[in-house]
């Protein structure tokens, strides 16, 4: 028998969720203006997992979970709030759907920002429990007498997404503390369980060996909360993983959309399982009177009809408050530190790029670098971490399974427990498994939580056509990831601006992605060398949003001019197709394609008359493409030709054959017939 403190705290609980529930089909035409679903047959275990958690611990609950946030001690109005998306919606300022929480507060269990979680809060909640594992492992302190764990709320049809065996495995293999709570209704939206899945979660996660699993009736209260009790004491002491699957009715609608009678054969079956007479029951035989009861439950009802009323009447969001939190202020604002000092030897940008890491994990605990084959065995495929492993330990620089979801998305968690995580995708073309955290998850977590959890993280991409790498090792693709909002992207062209962006993305609190062509790791290719440089100094910061003007010219009275502006390996293209005609042709490096540095595009642009955009990526429907069409319509009255671009032909896939590859790419003399072509013009 539970302690009957327990048993009223968590009746009270139900009671309100119940309430809510009920007001809300009540009020249908009121709420059903945004979206909303409620915990209705899932409270039970809810509740009994809520009040188990610490202002220490991290969850990461699911788009049902309201009962939950009852029990860590959210009242009505604040879910209300976020029903109604008003201005004061704790969770986002009215941005994102009822029950999507995000939460920093210091009384209360932390939960960063949650997507609408269909199993992609996995990998984000299993990186806030590898962040643990990793201050534990290497001696971070932290100050709470109970060590800190991290709830992972699953619905069962989620499970079947490929990204939880990604969180599972990474789960197992590291052993950390981290429970996944799956609540099984047996229903998707429409599909029952017998129609999608093969087998349940709990059958599910004994094929990963280190997960244990129990199996439980999350509709029992009591039940419930002996069995999560022992679990969670055991993740807190052991530091190990547990999936605890939890068979429970869905009582409502799956949401205020799409209507149970619509499609449900089993409702009156769910209803002879509700966990409210099963909690009254067991309130009576520990002594609770009807009366008391029936106390409880009304005072639950009027708190909850008081709070609608007052939330009806809260302000809603002006049209000002669109435009904050989609970056976290930076304070990398300006250059700083000697980015020339003098050396001996020239550095190639792959070192520079090394160097920088090492300087940053020397100086920094909470900086650590994993990925595929960077550990100390291989030190990248590219030896872009050569010697880290053995001068950091295998904690602080590690290898990856093949999961580019996971290596994306883990950073969310990451960097929720305060770390900062340089991880890396081994080439641009595999990037697309981890799109998904990239875009849902890493993207937006600032902007949804308004404000509260930026995305703090760095990820590096080898990008970029070299030496025959083929059509799984060439690609280009930062079209797609400009497209991206929330994120920051450098495309630096030297080791200097590698370097310094690589410091500035460091210690800026928003997700940076940068872009390193293969090309130019080494100067192999000719007419690269300006990609060696004297490194730059310790200190040495590069803001972003800053471009660099590598050649200049001054305004000319008789003579054409054309600007060319490009990035990356197009650079070096640029400074050799112009070679001969220095005094006529300004080259505008962007080093970053966001933030974009326009005023500078813009005076160089002016200036020339002319502007060629020169990129390796095929050119329709590219960044480029975009470029070339804003800056027509920003200096369209100063142009004296059309705004042009080259790029690569536009193809599928760049080919492995040498003649072919050459064939789809820009190269020197491609950009140089472009630039006379312009200046004829």
């Amino acid at each position: 028998m539970l302690d009957k403190k327990i048993l009223e705290k968590a009746f009270s609980t139900m009671a309100t969720a119940k309430a809510m529930a009920t007001l809300y089909e009540d009020n249908f035409k009121i709420v059903s203006k945004y979206v909303h679903a409620t915990s209705r047959g899932h409270e039970a275990i809810q509740i009994a997992m809520a009040m188990q958690l610490l202002p220490q611990d991290y969850a990461f609950p699911y788009y049902r979970d309201d009962a939950m946030m009852l029990g860590i001690g959210m009242q009505p109005y604040d879910l209300m709030l976020q029903l109604m998306a008003k201005k004061d919606d704790p969770f986002s300022g009215g941005r994102t759907y009822y029950c999507h929480p995000s939460l920093n507060d210091a009384d209360k269990p932390k939960i960063p920002h949650q997507s609408s979680a269909t199993g992609m809060q996995a990998i984000p909640a299993t990186g806030a429990a590898m962040g643990f594992w990793y201050k534990e492992n290497i001696g971070i302190q932290e100050t709470n007498q109970e060590k800190p764990f991290v709830v992972c709320s699953l619905g069962d049809a989620s499970v079947t997404e490929g990204e939880i065996a990604e969180a599972l495995q990474m789960a197992a293999l590291k052993q950390l503390p981290i429970l996944y709570l799956v609540q099984d209704n047996g229903w998707d939206i429409s599909a029952n369980a017998a129609e999608t899945r093969a087998q349940n979660a709990f059958e599910y996660a004994k094929g990963f060996h280190g997960i244990e699993a129990i199996s439980i009736d999350g509709a029992n209260f009591t039940e419930s909360y002996l069995a999560v009790q022992k679990v969670v004491k055991t993740i807190r002491e052991e530091r190990r993983p547990f999936l605890v699957h939890a068979k429970v009715p869905l009582l409502n609608h799956h949401t205020s959309g799409v209507r149970m009678e619509w499609y449900r054969d089993d409702l009156e079956e769910a209803q002879s399982r509700d966990p409210f007479p099963v909690l009254v029951q067991q309130l009576l035989e520990a002594g609770f009177t009807e009366e008391e009861i029936d106390a409880i439950e009304n005072t639950a009802v009027a708190k909850v009809q008081a709070d609608f009323d007052k939330a009806q009447l809260a302000e809603d969001p002006t049209p000002e408050d669109l435009f904050t939190h989609d970056f976290a202020p930076t304070p990398i604002t300006e250059e700083v530190g000697e980015r020339n000092p003098e050396r001996e030897d020239k550095v190639v940008m792959v070192d520079c790029a090394l160097f920088a890491v090492e300087e940053l994990m020397k100086k920094h605990q909470e900086c650590l670098l994993y990925g595929q084959d960077v550990g100390g065995r291989l030190g990248g495929v590219f030896r872009e971490a050569a010697t880290l492993a053995q001068k950091f330990g295998d904690e602080r620089v590690f290898n990856t399974p093949i999961q580019e979801a996971f290596i994306v998305g883990s950073t969310v968690g990451m960097s929720a427990v305060g770390l900062k995580p340089i991880v890396e995708v081994q080439f641009a073309d595999y990037i697309w498994p981890g799109l998904n955290q990239l875009f849902t998850e890493v993207s937006r977590s600032c902007y949804l939580s308004n404000g509260k959890w930026p995305v703090s993280m760095i990820l590096r991409v080898p990008i970029g056509a070299y030496g025959s790498g083929g059509p799984y090792h060439s690609s280009s693709v930062e079209s797609v990831l400009t497209n991206i909002r929330g994120i920051k992207i450098a495309y630096p062209s030297n080791g200097a601006d590698l370097k310094g962006l690589l410091k500035s993305a460091y210690y800026d609190p928003n997700p940076v992605v940068i872009l390193e062509h293969k090309g130019l790791y080494w100067s192999k290719v000719k007419g690269t060398d300006a990609a060696r440089v004297n490194e730059p100094s310790e200190d040495y910061i590069l803001p972003f949003g800053k471009a660099n003007i590598v050649q200049e010219i001054w305004e000319q009275e008789t003579d054409e001019t054309i600007t060319v502006i490009t990035y990356g390996m197009g650079v070096h293209w640029a400074l050799n197709a112009s070679t001969t005609i220095k005094n006529q042709v300004e080259i505008i490096d962007l080093r970053t394609l966001c933030p974009l540095d326009e005023e500078t595009i813009f005076k160089s642009v002016k200036k020339a008359k002319k502007c060629l955009v020169v990129t390796e990526e095929p050119t329709n429907n590219s960044f480029a493409r975009s470029l070339a069409g804003l800056i027509q319509e920003k200096c369209f009255k100063y142009l004296d030709a059309p705004v042009m671009v080259i790029g690569s032909e536009n193809m599928p896939a760049i080919p492995l054959n040498s003649t072919l590859e050459f064939t789809m790419i820009p190269n020197v003399d491609k950009v140089k017939v472009k630039i006379e072509e312009l200046l004829k013009y």
